[in-house]
């Protein structure tokens, strides 16, 4: 359980790299998978809070973003999984807004493994945060980490506007076309029946992010 159980939803970092992701989710995500993306930043945020977490806040908050960027059409690659055609979607803005090399590396890593077995958070503490956030959002993994008030606020500020269907709808795509993918994998290991159940989807929403 959450040692500090938390009913805010936390604002994202103040940086200029924070932005431009923020606008680049804006302009490519669909109103639900925006709202995910930044859910996904909010609920990893709260559990690293409650757990003594230390993590780069704008780093982890990067790649919460953009993390399902190569699920957007625009981006989407019919030779690569998602998720590895995202990090270098990352990789590719780290580098426009000046990071090292280093950590346009770490941004591309840290989307690549949230989708892969789970990372320790003393091993690499982003990818273990964006692992539990997206689980979480998609599947209701961890629910015992984020309590009722917790819930409540984050989803009257970004609520869910049927983003379990939509992120269906694009691992079916995904794993048509890529059948040897973690997506793949995770369709054949019932995703449509626990997106069905999620606990998130059985509470009211509030107005969509603005």
């Amino acid at each position: 359980m959450c040692a500090q159980p938390i009913a805010a939803a936390p604002a994202v970092p103040d940086t200029s790299a924070v932005a431009a992701a923020m606008a680049v989710a804006e302009r490519y995500f669909t109103p639900a998978f925006l709202n995910h993306s930044v859910r996904s930043y909010v609920w990893g945020a709260m559990y690293a809070q409650a757990h003594g977490i230390d993590r780069d806040d704008e780093l982890f908050c990067v790649a919460a973003l953009l993390h399902d960027i190569a699920l957007s059409p625009v981006f989407d690659s019919h030779t690569v999984p998602f998720e590895v055609a995202g990090g270098e979607v990352a990789r590719v803005f780290g580098t426009a807004a000046g990071w090292p090399a280093a950590r346009t590396d770490r941004v591309a890593q840290i989307i690549v493994l949230h989708m892969r077995d789970d990372v320790a958070a003393d091993v690499d503490p982003e990818s273990h945060l964006l692992q539990v956030a997206t689980s979480w959002d998609v599947v209701g993994r961890w629910q015992e980490e984020f309590p009722p008030d917790a819930r409540t606020a984050t989803l009257h500020r970004y609520p869910r506007l049927g983003f379990g269907a939509q992120f269906l709808a694009g691992f079916e795509d995904q794993a048509g076309r890529k059948p040897g993918s973690a997506a793949a994998a995770s369709i054949a290991g019932d995703l449509a029946g626990r997106i069905a159940v999620h606990p998130l989807d059985a509470r009211p929403t509030g107005p969509a992010l603005s």
